[in-house]
């Protein structure tokens, strides 16, 4: 099943009139792969890295009947959520069809995973409760000693993890990530990945044959799924992961489609498979000849991680795929992988703006003035200090995302307030507005020769 779903600006544009009808507003799709609808809606929804991993969003759930309404009426970007929402909410199918028109067929497919979130707080939520999630990885050996002295009788505890086995399944089956179901469980993601691996609960991946089995495929790809059987054999062979950059969006665009391109041929230039991570259709990374593996999947950590345990790789690229890769580099690293080129150390000190204005300073490079906040009232300070206007942005956006120039106070509060949370965790770094100049250099270097093309 093939879902793809539009990559709509307005995280960048917050004033925009997010109204969807028959102007063009996407700059770009996502698309996902999978067994069913759900599944293949669940992933695209991830794919579109607006941090959304399921259907579920806290916003709507504090709004009234008529607004959810309202919204079915006059569509936004939004939509999908606030069909769920209106599911959650005990709305019959026949309800929501009468009021957008949408067939029943698909309006069942969401009405499946909003009946599946209700599944998991409702049956698995008291579960590990009561295990205890510490415990966790004692549940094998409880099991076993239970059933030694019940002599083969199903006990509760073995009866809880059947269950648990079997509603996690599903849940994987479904589409739904580990940091969903954690959120639902209010526990840790890496508690129900944990969950998973006790439980062998592990992601198989399958080929989507080019050649539709006239004969055997030189070039297939991959996409992952929680099926039993795997149809994706890693080969022996050297080989390096590279991420691709994601749907195109203004500020990521196709510049670093035409990077990852470009490593995964020098890769294989250099005796190494290349195997590269994407999801846009629209661009040539996608292209089932580019790369020596290609793998149709969320860049996000746990669908790489799958891919990752799956192939082992010598080491992962993250510097081409633009901010989507940059952002993952962390993580991956926090979970043991092997990240090539640029040290994640060197990446958090250009792209965390308070480690750089430091660093700055103490090379004695000339900088526009400014200083990072963790709340309004320290932006409000600072803006102060250096005079209105005042760029501000937050760390580790590339293209101007979340971006703004503000000219007074007003201004300044309605952007905390909207486009940012600001936190000690992501700060915002509000500088000194220098009207009507802009200087942007890249350079790229191997630690001696310094190329600025």
């Amino acid at each position: 099943m093939v879902f793809k779903i539009p990559r709509w600006p307005f995280d960048k544009f917050h004033y925009a009139d997010r109204e969807l009808g028959t102007q063009m507003k996407a700059t770009g799709e996502v698309m996902a792969i999978e067994r069913t609808i759900e599944a293949s809606m669940l992933k695209a929804v991830r794919s579109l890295e607006i941090d959304r991993y399921g259907l579920r969003l806290e916003e709507f759930t504090q709004m009234s009947d008529q607004y959810i309404e309202e919204k079915l009426i006059n569509p936004d970007d939004n939509r999908l959520f606030i069909l769920a929402e209106a599911l959650r909410r005990g709305w019959t199918v026949e309800k929501v069809h009468e009021i957008t028109k949408i067939s029943t067929f698909f309006i069942n497919k969401i009405e499946n995973v909003v009946g599946c979130e209700n599944k998991l707080t409702k049956c698995l939520k008291p579960i590990i409760e009561e295990l205890d999630i510490e415990k966790i990885h004692l549940l094998n050996e409880i099991v076993y000693k239970e059933q030694l002295s019940n002599k083969g009788q199903v006990s509760d505890i073995e009866h809880d993890k059947i269950l648990l086995k079997e509603l996690l399944k599903k849940a994987k089956f479904m589409g739904f990530s580990d940091i969903e179901i954690a959120s639902l469980l209010e526990i840790k993601e890496q508690d129900v990945k944990k969950l998973r691996s006790i439980l062998a609960i592990k992601a198989v991946f399958k080929m989507v044959d080019t050649c539709a089995a006239e004969f055997e495929a030189e070039t297939p790809y991959y996409y992952s799924s929680y099926e039993t059987v795997n149809e994706s054999e890693p080969t022996d062979s050297k080989k390096v992961l590279v991420l691709g950059s994601g749907p195109i969006r203004i500020g990521q665009g196709i510049e670093f489609d035409y990077c990852s391109v470009h490593s995964a041929w020098s890769l294989h230039e250099e005796g190494f498979e290349s195997i590269i991570v994407n999801n846009n259709p629209e661009t040539v990374s996608t292209d089932f000849d580019t790369s020596d593996r290609l793998y149709f999947e969320p860049l996000t950590k746990e669908d790489v991680m799958n891919i990752i345990e799956h192939e082992k790789p010598a080491g992962v690229v993250v510097q081409f795929g633009g901010q989507t890769a940059i952002n993952l580099a962390k993580p991956l690293q926090l979970e043991g992988v092997n990240i090539l080129g640029t040290s994640v150390e060197s990446i958090d000190l250009a792209e965390d703006r308070d480690k750089f204005i430091k660093l700055l300073k103490e090379l004695d490079i000339p900088a526009p003035l400014g200083d990072v906040a963790s709340s309004l009232k320290e932006a409000q300070l600072i803006a102060e200090d250096i005079g209105y206007p005042v760029l501000v942005r937050p760390s580790y956006v590339l293209g101007g995302r979340a971006m703004e120039v503000v000219y007074n106070t007003i201004e300044l509060r309605e952007y905390m307030a909207n486009a940012v949370k600001a936190t000690p965790d992501q700060p915002v770094l509000v500088d000194k507005y220098i009207t009507g100049t802009e200087i942007e250099v890249d350079a790229i270097s191997d630690g001696e020769v310094v190329v600025i093309p």
